[in-house]
């Protein structure tokens, strides 16, 4: 009976010891990531890995901080305002990947003659801007960017409408502001950033920022810059719902009077390129101070 006692035991304390090198291990418990963290983590490592002359501007332009607070996610439907040089859209194309897609937005065709650059020749190349820029950005796409497609504001494809996720306004709206009065051209381009939205989208805007005490001259899109209260009363007026702003492209050093334009600051530096002293002076200024402002589509 003894012997019994003492094998039990035995087996009892082998019981209670923790498991060795070679003995059975327990199953290892994984933590879940967040999705939110592993999208984060990806955009960050993109951004890492483009070309350093991108790079240099991440100082001014804070695409990680930008497209988080926005809410664009791999996979979705984003419209780009405006792509321009494709700064943003080479950002975008890779991070949305292969189950996401862009479409760049122009400005309507009968805006472009009120520029003053607006020679026959760059009418030209605008007329067909909705075929060029898809094929053009296919080169920056690689095997696992998002696809692509086009319009001009004002003459948005109704197959398009209630598609996008995000629509993303950088430096878009003043020009549009600026020519209002001849079309309503701002009226058009925000009636089309509704129209292309899914209900509950976003509408995220970065737009040079006037103070509230500069007149609504100096503040209606011809120097560049808007006030906040005329954005948010536009977006409104075109029916989406303000759920705020962001501070992360705010820059205080951009003090302009009203005989400024916004271009006189990097990187256009149009106003003085004869002049190294105030060159430098508007250098260390920076890029324009910007809001950053997120709207939303009624569900």
């Amino acid at each position: 009976m003894h012997k019994y006692i003492i094998i039990l035991a035995a087996f009892a304390f082998a019981a209670c010891q923790p498991a060795t090198e070679s003995g059975p291990q327990p199953a290892a418990v994984e933590e879940e990531t967040p999705a939110a963290v592993v999208e984060q983590d990806r955009l960050a490592a993109l951004l890492d890995a483009l070309p350093g002359e991108m790079q240099a501007r991440y100082a001014h332009r804070n695409p990680k901080e930008t497209i988080e607070f926005f809410g664009i996610e791999p996979g979705m439907t984003v419209v780009e305002g405006l792509p321009g040089r494709g700064w943003y859209t080479k950002v975008l194309l890779p991070y949305l990947g292969k189950e996401g897609h862009l479409i760049g937005a122009n400005y309507a065709m009968d805006m472009w003659p009120n520029f003053s650059f607006a020679t026959e020749e760059f009418l030209e190349t605008q007329s067909t801007w909705t075929t060029d820029w898809p094929a053009g950005a296919e080169e920056w796409r690689g095997d696992d960017g998002a696809t692509v497609a086009a319009f001009n504001f004002g003459a948005m494809p109704e197959s398009m409408a209630g598609t996008a996720d995000v629509v993303f306004l950088v430096r878009a709206l003043h020009n549009a502001a600026r020519f209002e009065s001849i079309r309503p051209f701002l009226t058009e381009l925000l009636a089309d950033s509704f129209a292309v939205l899914k209900p509950g989208g976003a509408l995220g805007v970065v737009q040079h920022h006037a103070r509230d005490n500069m007149s609504d001259e100096f503040a209606d899109g011809s120097r560049g810059y808007l006030k906040k209260a005329f954005v948010v009363a536009a977006a409104e007026a075109a029916g989406f719902e303000y759920v705020g702003e962001s501070d992360v492209n705010a820059n205080p050093k951009d003090q302009p009077s009203e005989d400024d334009i916004v271009w006189r600051l990097p990187p256009s530096l149009a106003t003085s390129a004869e002049n190294p002293e105030l060159r430098a002076e508007l250098e260390a200024v920076g890029e324009s101070n910007r809001m950053t402002l997120k709207f939303r589509k009624p569900e």
